[in-house]
C-alpha cells in the first residue's frame, strides 16, 4: 500500500520529497488539494478538507494510515 501511494503521489507531485519527516510543511494548498483529490479518486474514498491536518499529512506513513482508516470506514 505504501509503495502504491508513493508512486501515485510522486507522479502528480514530482517535486515533493515524500521521505521527509515534515512533509506537511513542504506542501502548499494546491499540493494538499492534489493529494486529497488523487487519493480519493484512486481508492474510492472521501477525503475532505478536514482531513488535511498536519498530523494526517506529516509523513508518507501518516498519509497511508489516513487512507487505510478511510478504507476501513467504507
Amino acid at each position: 500500500m505504501k509503495d502504491k501511494i508513493r508512486n501515485i503521489l510522486e507522479d502528480v507531485l514530482p517535486l515533493v520529497d515524500f521521505d521527509s519527516d515534515f512533509l506537511f510543511s513542504e506542501l502548499d494548498s494546491l499540493g494538499i488539494t492534489t493529494i486529497l483529490m488523487t487519493l480519493s479518486d484512486e481508492f474510492g474514498i472521501k477525503l475532505e478538507s478536514t482531513d488535511a491536518t498536519p498530523k494526517n499529512l506529516k509523513t508518507l506513513d501518516s498519509i497511508v494510515a489516513l487512507v487505510e482508516k478511510k478504507l476501513a470506514e467504507k
